[in-house]
């Protein structure tokens, strides 16, 4: 069963972080990501662009009309996410409260019910 991790911050958690801390978290959080690249249960580990750069897209008659940033009801946003591939919901769990930051922030563990094949 496939399953998405997602995690949420701002600018303001960012800057929170000293600059000799930055390596230390880089670098827990790259060794995350290897152990489950390894087990092959992380299919992938994105990092996203600060809220400030994101765009929301519609179409309006056939053409795209595009604007700033989403509507956010929240100073938090969607930081990352990672697509897991896991024999049950108890060790997406597992790996999700292996998270370095599962300390500080909660995980967001959502299942995937439908992916679309791959035409081939």
């Amino acid at each position: 069963m496939k399953y998405l991790l997602m995690t949420y911050g701002n600018q303001e958690k960012w800057a929170a972080l000293s600059a000799e801390e930055w390596p230390a978290a880089i670098a827990a959080q790259e060794a995350f990501n290897t152990r489950y690249r390894e087990s092959g249960e992380l299919l992938g580990a994105y990092g996203l662009g600060d809220a400030a750069v994101s765009r929301l897209v519609r179409r309006e008659e056939g053409l795209p009309a595009v604007s700033d940033g989403p509507y956010l009801e929240t100073k938090e946003y969607m930081a990352s996410f990672y697509l897991l591939d896991c024999e049950s919901e108890e060790r997406a769990l597992q790996i999700a409260a292996d998270m370095p930051w599962a300390d500080r922030e909660p995980v967001e563990l959502w299942p995937i019910l439908h992916e679309s094949p791959m035409a081939g």
